[in-house]
């Protein structure tokens, strides 16, 4: 088994135990999530643990020792356990093994819990810290949904709408470290008309946010509304000219460019108390 379904009168998702990762999201049968096109991006909503981004050198110091560890870390990429599994919800969980204290040497828990609530996915991520030590991390969403959302519209009539004004200037990256000086933000109001050359140069950063919650529409139902009540930063993504846009919800972000610190210091970084876990949550609401 590779992968699990759940279903109620609304929606139809899947989602792979490889890195528990959203791979199907059916509305009245039609596909609203990216399908992973090895030649373009090989992913569709990935989970991004126990990093968000890149660090400096693909480095990850803990007093004074040096650890390998790739953009986005290595949740993604490895096997969840299935906990539970009912109609409407499942669980699954990573848990710290010799294979991620190779490049993360913390004991931790990942647990992630999918419920579908009517139109609605709830996605709930419990990180626990089993150490006798603060644990320090980041996590972060990753979804891509179809852009355009139907394949006889423009791209160029689709919008991001936020719940709030968002003025503040975004940060960017270079090389997949951010930049120093932020820049003047694109949004007008609470609108962002979507157009390829936003990503020439990655990602558009959020972390001064206002909003709870992003609104993904094209001129024809159905929209998106991503809600991230618990996650303080967002990144929004393409490739240019690729069928996706990314709404990203964050606890944390990629390393700045000139920080050469330890990890528990990198800006960004979530510190988990000794024995202590907590609950992240954002859902994907289809909109008619």
């Amino acid at each position: 088994m590779n992968s699990i379904r759940l279903a109620n009168d609304t929606l139809q998702v899947d989602i792979l135990l490889r890195g528990a990762e959203l791979c199907s999201l059916r509305y009245a049968g039609r596909q609203l999530l990216w399908q992973a096109d090895p030649a373009v991006w090989p992913r569709h909503a990935p989970i991004l643990f126990p990093i968000v981004g890149r660090l400096k050198h693909d480095t990850l110091r803990h007093q004074g020792h040096d650890y390998p560890l790739g953009q986005h870390g290595f949740a993604r990429d490895l096997d969840f356990t299935l906990l539970h599994h009912q109609a409407h919800a499942a669980t699954l969980r990573l848990a710290a093994s010799d294979t991620t204290r190779r490049h993360y040497p913390f004991d931790f828990e990942l647990t992630v819990h999918y419920q579908l609530q009517g139109a609605r996915l709830d996605i709930d991520y419990r990180v626990s810290n089993h150490g006798e030590d603060i644990l320090p991390f980041s996590l972060g969403a990753h979804p891509a949904f179809r852009w355009p959302l139907q394949a006889d519209t423009a791209r160029e009539a689709h919008r991001i709408v936020f719940e709030q004004e968002e003025p503040a200037p975004l940060r960017h990256l270079r090389d997949g470290l951010l930049l120093r000086e932020p820049r003047p933000s694109p949004i007008r109001g609470r609108e962002l008309i979507l157009d390829d050359a936003l990503f020439h140069e990655d990602a558009l950063i959020f972390d001064r946010l206002n909003s709870r919650w992003a609104r993904y529409e094209g001129p024809t139902a159905p929209a998106i509304r991503v809600i991230f009540e618990d996650f303080p930063h967002l990144g929004i993504w393409s490739k240019p000219g690729a069928g996706f846009v990314c709404i990203e919800p964050w606890q944390g972000h990629a390393s700045p460019g000139e920080f050469e610190g330890e990890f528990m210091h990198k800006p960004g970084v979530f510190h988990l108390p000794p024995y202590a876990e907590r609950i992240w949550r954002h859902s994907i609401e289809v909109l008619t």
